[in-house]
């Protein structure tokens, strides 16, 4: 993997062409096989910026250009991951404390979480899995593959999809 905003192309899941120019097929989408080539991101912050009732999270490329991404999130999702950013515990673990434990106990460890597209301005995400029964690639919402990953005792890289930082319509996810 590449150091911090180094492009990175997604580990091949399905044979296609390298990552770089999408080859698109006749309909103008991108042609099946092709790779998606992704950005090392900061989660930057978490914040509730009234009146607004929902905290707003902004991920930053880690390096230049240094563009932004930011959604909204609901408010559990949001404290938890302020949490997560702070690395604060809580006198209880709470659900994504619970489930990195199991992780750690089953020997199994995030990788990497990737933004892989955009629907109706909702994000797509996915986690990617090392354990000792070899990699697994999970879809998940993008909190719970942030707050994860930042849960872990060496947090895992976010990742995401260059075409998420610029379009602004919706992104399929290729790979």
């Amino acid at each position: 993997m590449g150091g911090p905003g180094e492009e990175v192309a997604a580990p091949p899941l399905t044979e296609g062409s390298p990552a770089g120019a999408a080859p698109e097929a006749a309909n103008g989408a991108p042609a099946a096989g092709v790779l998606a080539t992704f950005r090392v991101m900061d989660l930057r912050s978490v914040t509730v910026d009234l009146p607004d009732q929902y905290p707003v999270v902004i991920l930053q490329e880690a390096e230049e250009p240094l563009r932004q991404l930011s959604f909204a999130v609901g408010m559990a999702e949001g404290v938890a991951m302020a949490y997560a950013l702070r690395r604060v515990g809580t006198p209880r673990p709470l659900t994504h404390e619970l489930f990195v434990t199991v992780l750690q106990r089953l020997s199994a460890d995030i990788v990497a979480v990737r933004l892989i597209g955009r629907a109706g301005g909702t994000y797509l995400a996915e986690l990617d899995l090392m354990s000792q029964r070899g990699r697994e690639i999970v879809p998940c919402r993008p909190t719970d593959g942030i707050i994860l990953a930042l849960r872990q005792l060496v947090p895992a890289p976010i990742l995401a999809d260059e075409r998420l930082l610029t379009e602004a319509v919706d992104v399929d996810p290729l790979g």
